[in-house]
């Protein structure tokens, strides 16, 4: 569990399960009680002005909103509408609407059972301002016994627009899909749940044709025919609320202090966990002359591609730009009241300007204000630890615990093969063979003593490079010693290196089965119900 007071990120980094029915729950279900409460009253007592608007205040309009939301959502595709009170605790997750694994889907059973037990609201964030990058799923293809995997598409790859903008391209090849993913899978798994699933997915597609939306909203029908009383709200709604738009105003006005408390946490996460790539956990925020880089995305419905905000003030007013073709002037200042330039984000965005958080920032709005616990999988678990920096360091204040939750499944798949040697064992073997050959003299007992002879005359002369203290002035001649002996040893070795080749050889194609028979990325729907079910029922009784 993160440390509410803590001013250093950790070094430590959780991750997946590499085992079959693995889990990580941190902290464990009997801290949630725990947590959650923390969150309450800290939330409660929390005094913070923005732009003219108290914290409390402003909490409660974005639950009040985030109710809303959820209902607009709910009723768009059917179904009963349960009580949210948007007083009461509020539970979190969110995930792009894709056909995620079963360690992801569990988050949202997760979700469901912790409301029940703590009188809560469950509500899951679908982030469909993420780009349809690659409408595909990784599909076992093959045979159990000589497998490989496949991508299969679903859709065209282009246009990559974000979620909320993605409407199917090709609509014989999204309603086909099940088909010809079932030929493939159909020698590995049973009853796959993709029968029940795409058929509601393809039923949902032909209301709006919104390729996440059918995704996710055939999803939820699916929990909630389990038995899972959950909420679903996309990204986009929130973020085209007046309470969004009061909380980005406020950080707009602050972008100069904001941004380098910003780069500080991104920049002590990749030297506390030596990460060389600049694009981990998240790029950096630029500095281009006058304009600061903000944590948003900006785009208009003409031309739906995701652009970086950019950010620059007067002192009276302050510009926001993609730096291309959007430019928009807002009435705020540092220390002005908010309210009017909610009301030019909320003309804009009738417009057709829509304005979106980015990562970290999405999860910092969803702890803050929307919910009182969100649950993380293994990847937002370590990067929110950048959100409880800037939680620290420019809102003043200890950043809500979060919970991280995830799990490893196998798909059920038959094998008749015995378990696979590890390679690392005969590749050890090989190495050894190459560089210690004076190790296995004793398979020279076949041959003849003269073969034996200089054998052990070789071996002599290593164990004199070794034994001879290695300076400036020998180093190379040395090294070049004792190499030479081991390959002059190499030719008696011959059969020996053989056999271990031919293990290693082996062992290397059934682990590559198993990689691919044990991935632990392969979606939800290719997995029997059964499976599923049984394997979540297992571990939510322990939900306190």
């Amino acid at each position: 569990m993160t440390t509410a007071n803590a001013t250093q990120l950790s070094p430590n980094r959780l991750r997946a399960p590499r085992e079959n029915r693995g889990v990580v729950v941190d902290p464990p279900w009997s801290g949630i009680p725990r947590a959650l409460d923390e969150n309450i009253a800290t939330r409660s007592g929390w005094e913070y002005d923005f732009q003219g608007i108290s914290a409390s205040r402003l909490i409660a309009a974005a639950r009040a909103e985030l109710r809303d939301a959820a209902i607009d959502w709910r009723k768009a595709y059917g179904g009963s509408v349960q009580p949210f009170d948007a007083a009461g605790p509020i539970l979190l997750a969110g995930h792009q609407p894709q056909m995620f694994h079963p360690g992801v889907w569990l988050k949202n059973f997760a979700l469901g059972r912790l409301a029940e037990r703590r009188a809560a609201t469950a509500v899951n964030l679908i982030i469909d301002s993420d780009v349809a990058a690659n409408p595909a799923l990784f599909l076992p293809a093959g045979s159990p016994e000589t497998p490989d995997r496949e991508s299969l598409a679903y859709d065209l790859a282009e246009p990559a627009v974000p979620y909320e903008e993605r409407r199917i391209e090709d609509r014989a090849m999204f309603e086909s899909f099940a088909v010809r993913a079932l030929e493939k899978v159909s020698p590995f798994v049973k009853n796959p749940l993709l029968e029940q699933y795409w058929p509601m997915a393809v039923a949902q597609s032909r209301s709006r044709g919104l390729l996440g939306a059918s995704l996710a909203r055939s999803r939820h029908l699916l929990e909630n025919a389990w038995g899972c009383a959950t909420w679903e709200v996309p990204q986009s709604a929130v973020c085209d609320r007046p309470a969004f738009f009061r909380f980005a105003a406020h950080l707009l006005a602050r972008m100069p202090h904001f941004l380098p408390i910003y780069n500080a946490a991104v920049g002590e996460y990749r030297r506390t966990h030596r990460i060389r790539n600049h694009a981990q956990p998240v790029p950096d925020l630029t500095v281009e002359g006058e304009w600061l880089e903000a944590p948003f995305w900006i785009w208009t419905a003409e031309t739906p591609r995701r652009r970086r905000l950019f950010v620059r003030s007067d002192g009276k007013e302050t510009l926001l730009a993609d730096r291309q073709n959007v430019e928009l002037r807002l009435s705020l200042s540092p220390d002005s009241d908010g309210s009017r330039a909610v009301e030019q984000l909320i003309e804009w965005r009738r417009k057709g300007v829509k304005i979106r958080s980015r990562a970290l920032l999405t999860t910092l709005w969803a702890r803050l204000a929307l919910g009182d616990l969100f649950v993380h999988g293994i990847g937002g678990g370590n990067y929110d630890r950048v959100t409880d920096a800037i939680v620290e360091r420019f809102f003043r204040r200890p950043p809500p615990h979060y919970l991280v939750l995830s799990a490893t499944l196998h798909l059920p798949i038959e094998r008749r093969a015995p378990p696979a040697e590890d390679p690392r064992v005969p590749a050890a073997r090989l190495r050894e063979l190459s560089h210690h050959p004076e190790r296995f003299i004793e398979h020279l007992r076949d041959r003849s003593e003269a073969d034996r002879s200089s054998a052990a005359a070789s071996i002599a002369e290593k164990h004199r490079w070794i034994e001879t203290p290695q300076t400036r002035e020998n180093a190379r001649r040395r090294c070049r010693g004792i190499r030479g002996v081991n390959e002059r040893l190499q030719p008696w070795l011959a059969d020996l290196r053989s056999q271990w080749q031919r293990r290693y050889d082996a062992a290397r194609t059934e682990s590559r089965k198993e990689k691919i028979l044990n991935w632990r990325e392969y979606a939800f729907c290719l997995y029997p119900e059964e499976t599923i079910r049984e394997f979540f029922d297992a571990l939510l009784p322990d939900i306190r």
